[in-house]
């Protein structure tokens, strides 16, 4: 079955960096792309980025453009967010996702992503 495990997260000062990785088996990973969903207490789950099969296409929420970036690495199976010029409003639970389909354009929707990780805390101190 699917498997996402996610690490890297911790608990840093504004300013600061943070390099998480989300670890994929149990399905063809080249054939999906994935993206990040963070969850705050007492909010929504709420899009961070996502990435094509390839790594061609990157989307990011407007929140975290110009300082996060995702990548993969397919041979792998492996994805990333480089978070920098962290916020303490980036502090959430950040959840590794798999699409649901192959097919995949862009969508920011909770509902065409599937297959959740744990998630791993990130803090972000002011």
């Amino acid at each position: 079955q699917v498997q996402l495990v996610e690490s890297g997260g911790g608990l840093v000062q504004a300013g600061g960096s943070l390099r998480l990785s989300c670890a994929a088996s149990g399905y063809t990973f080249s054939s999906y792309a994935m993206g990040w969903f963070r969850q705050a207490p007492g909010k929504e789950r709420d899009f961070v980025a996502a990435i094509n099969w390839i790594g061609r296409n990157a989307y990011y929420a407007d929140s975290v453009k110009g300082r996060f970036t995702i990548s993969r690495d397919n041979a792998n199976d492996t994805v990333y967010l480089q978070m920098n010029s962290l916020k303490p409003e980036d502090t959430a639970l950040y959840y590794c996702t798999k699409a649901e389909r192959t097919y995949y354009s862009g969508s920011r929707r909770r509902g065409d992503f599937g297959s959740w990780g744990q998630g791993t805390q990130v803090t972000v101190s002011s």
